[in-house]
């Protein structure tokens, strides 16, 4: 278990400098800087000497973008709450960010899981082996009454994908049942959505699994797509949609043209109640079987896709991330911006707020790093 610093004001240089190596990097010395002055763990004057002496109306105050867990407040904060933990432990990552959210919308409900299995490689190109057992485990002790694993890959065979990584055993092993959508032929399994002012030809077939769920959780990891921009929240439902359908290939239709877009789109087919994002380890290139791997150090648990994906962009850039995902307006990313029109999500930056353990510093710190990514335009 990770030591915890002191918050009772009494923080020595020899904290802030382990504290500084944990959770940030040259790149980003000042916002970590002021974020570990807007809380308190550091009075100006320990900061390193600069050319220029800041005015008493410079200095920092703590964003109302992020808050600590509890939060004493006489009002409910309206912004919607992403927990972000920092850690590389996935099981007690998970719990602890499980614990923060506070919500159970699962108890007694049948719940439909879909997890990030596009190909057999191994995380972040798939879900983590320990992200999925503790996941399940926290739903089954949250009081689910039934949990059912659903899943399509990408370009591989699915059942060899499932079968490779261990998953049919170990959905065996934790009660779970298992579905290959592949194998559901039959058009009675599919519901065809034809969202407003929708981008596919002729609407898509998106599984009643998912659709008739009185409950619907999924697990994404960090990565961007090297077509897609990133491949979230958002994206990991694409899982949800039939390859192939009377004749018709959908991930063609798909890939062909205005992909982010038609990604959002099939989000309108349903709504999450939980979504749990791994990102313990990152891809920062390529995507979303390969690329360059580095630590992300995170846990993010939520309700909202778009604030999800937000913050996962946010943390891709943060990370040093290449690609569309590096630029512009997190907001005005295809996916995200096709989503807020759906009325998917937020619609800003602003009414997002990421929540932490009160006495994690690190979490804190690192929550204050990706927070000055999110607001950046």
């Amino acid at each position: 278990m990770k030591k915890q610093l002191s918050t009772t004001g009494k923080f020595s240089r020899r904290d802030f400098l382990r504290l500084l190596l944990a959770a940030s990097g040259a790149t980003a010395l000042t916002p970590f800087l002021n974020a570990c002055q807007a809380l308190g763990l550091i009075p100006p004057t320990q900061t390193p000497t600069s050319s220029a002496t800041p005015s008493a109306s410079s200095t920092p105050t703590l964003s109302p973008s992020l808050t600590s867990s509890p939060t004493p407040t006489a009002t409910p904060d309206p912004r919607t709450p992403v927990v972000l933990v920092k850690t590389r432990d996935r099981v007690a990552g998970i719990r602890k960010a499980l614990e923060l959210w506070g919500q159970n919308p699962v108890e007694g409900k049948t719940v439909a899981l879909k997890a990030n299995f596009n190909s057999a490689n191994l995380s972040p190109a798939s879900t983590h082996p320990d992200t999925l057992r503790t996941l399940v485990q926290e739903l089954w002790r949250m009081g689910a009454r039934s949990l059912t694993l659903a899943e399509r890959s990408g370009s591989a065979d699915t059942r060899s994908v499932l079968t490779e990584l261990g998953i049919f055993d170990l959905a065996k092993e934790l009660g779970v049942d298992t579905v290959v959508l592949n194998d559901l032929a039959d058009q009675s399994n599919w519901d065809m959505i034809q969202p407003p002012g929708s981008h596919w030809q002729n609407g898509f077939p998106f599984s009643k699994i998912f659709r008739e769920a009185e409950a619907v959780v999924q697990t994404c990891c960090l990565k961007p797509h090297r077509w897609g921009g990133i491949t979230l929240s958002l994206k990991n439902s694409v899982g949800m949609v039939a390859r192939y359908m009377n004749g018709l290939d959908y991930m063609n239709e798909m890939h062909a043209s205005n992909i982010g877009t038609k990604v959002a789109e099939i989000n309108s087919a349903y709504t999450p109640s939980l979504i749990l994002l791994d990102g313990v380890e990152a891809f920062i290139t390529g995507g979303p079987d390969q690329g360059q791997k580095v630590w992300g150090d995170v846990i993010l648990v939520g309700g909202d896709r778009v604030a999800m994906d937000a913050v996962g962009v946010a943390l891709l850039r943060h990370l040093g991330c290449t690609g569309p995902a590096s630029r512009g307006p997190i907001f005005q990313q295809e996916q995200i911006a096709r989503a807020v029109e759906l009325g998917l999500g937020v619609d800003g930056p602003e009414k997002i707020r990421l929540l932490v353990d009160d006495e994690d510093i690190e979490s804190q710190a690192y929550a204050m790093l990706v927070q000055n990514q999110l607001l950046r335009e």
